[in-house]
């Protein structure tokens, strides 16, 4: 697998940033945070440090209904008994996709990207609209995907599509198709005062970054074989190496002090979780091994997991984070019982978030290659 650190683009330029407070990525900006306290002023003072924009890309705000500056939601975590259900039915979909690879295309390495988007997709949705029948539940989820993959062009896009171009418009299609399927699910469900704008944000962040993790959870198992490693510390060690969403960004609403720098109002601030995992006083271990793969570092307890800060902090912290890190535990679990190896070369696309192209690989069970 392609080296973080060798990939260039946003990804080298953030990881080669000066790091003696927040940093300058250009004249006037925008800045980054270069150590936790910075990033924890970044995340958790949303008076200063306001969320930018929604996921679309169309400025439109009408959606929300948030008590945040800028009217962004604010969705609470998701409860202990809805997450013990995502996590069933994800148990319950990875074994059927599993099976359905072994029944269509048993000789063709698995496709980690296209496996896990089903089992995550209606995992995420069990978790998030608990009440909803099977049926109901598979269709928001497929059109969440839709959804997700018409989002793609639009946010890789180096400049903002104009409003009727075609990505714009398929966009655009999904969306009110998702959302009048959402309308109908909700109308079903007493009590639910959530939008269903507000719903397809939720589930469309929960669906698309744990299948991002879980890839590259899969592709470093395949790499480096960890049987015998806790499947916790491997799900901190991809997070740490591997964030999705490994880039994210606020806007001063006022001038501020940050990290020794002065920066005006109306300016961009970035917080990077990549970039904190790679930080010596956060993570355990000899400082030039910090870029290395390597699970069992987290059998150290004088670091405390999680500390970069990869489902952020603050009032738009990761409402699904007990969902993700359950999930991505046990499809860890999983690899751990096989044995696997990357069929090709795996490259680190950068065009939203990050994940891992192509993440295709083999995988035998343990049991059936051990003496």
């Amino acid at each position: 697998m392609d080296s973080v650190e060798s990939a260039g683009g946003q990804l080298g330029a953030v990881l080669s940033a000066p790091r003696d407070g927040a940093a300058a990525l250009g004249p006037g900006g925008p800045w980054l945070a270069t150590s936790q306290a910075q990033a924890r002023q970044v995340l958790t003072d949303p008076a200063t440090f306001d969320f930018p924009g929604n996921v679309n890309r169309t400025g439109d705000l009408s959606g929300s209904r948030g008590e945040t500056r800028s009217g962004h939601t604010v969705f609470d975590p998701v409860p202990p008994d809805q997450v013990a259900r995502g996590v069933a039915v994800f148990d319950a979909e990875w074994a059927a996709a599993l099976r359905e690879h072994a029944r269509s295309a048993r000789d063709e390495p698995y496709d980690a990207m296209s496996l896990l988007r089903r089992p995550v997709a209606r995992s995420t949705t069990a978790a998030v609209l608990p009440a909803l029948d099977d049926a109901r539940r598979d269709m928001v989820a497929d059109h969440v995907l839709a959804w997700i993959d018409a989002l793609g062009p639009v946010i890789a896009a180096h400049r903002r599509p104009r409003r009727w171009s075609r990505v714009r418009r398929a966009e655009h299609d999904t969306r009110v198709a998702l959302e009048g399927v959402l309308d109908d699910a909700l109308a079903c469900l007493p009590g639910e005062d959530r939008t269903s704008q507000q719903v397809a944000t939720m589930l469309a962040a929960g669906i698309q970054v744990p299948i991002a993790a879980g890839s590259f959870l899969l592709a470093w198992l395949a790499q480096h074989p960890a049987p015998a490693t806790d499947p916790l510390h491997v799900v901190w060690e991809t997070l740490r190496l591997t964030p999705p969403t490994w880039l994210t960004a606020r806007v001063t609403t006022k001038p501020v002090e940050l990290g020794g720098a002065s920066i005006p109002a109306g300016r961009v601030v970035f917080v990077s979780p990549l970039l904190l995992g790679r930080l010596a006083e956060l993570v355990p271990g000899a400082p030039d091994t910090l870029a290395d793969f390597d699970p069992e570092r987290w059998e150290d307890g004088t670091r405390r997991p999680g500390a970069w800060l990869p489902f952020g902090a603050g009032p738009h912290a990761c409402p699904g984070r007990s969902l993700g890190l359950a999930v991505l535990v046990r499809l860890a679990s999983w690899g751990a019982d096989h044995e696997m190896t990357l069929s090709e070369d795996v490259r680190i696309d950068q065009s939203r978030g990050i994940y891992p192209v192509p993440c295709r690989f083999t995988a035998t069970a343990r049991s059936e290659t051990s003496p």
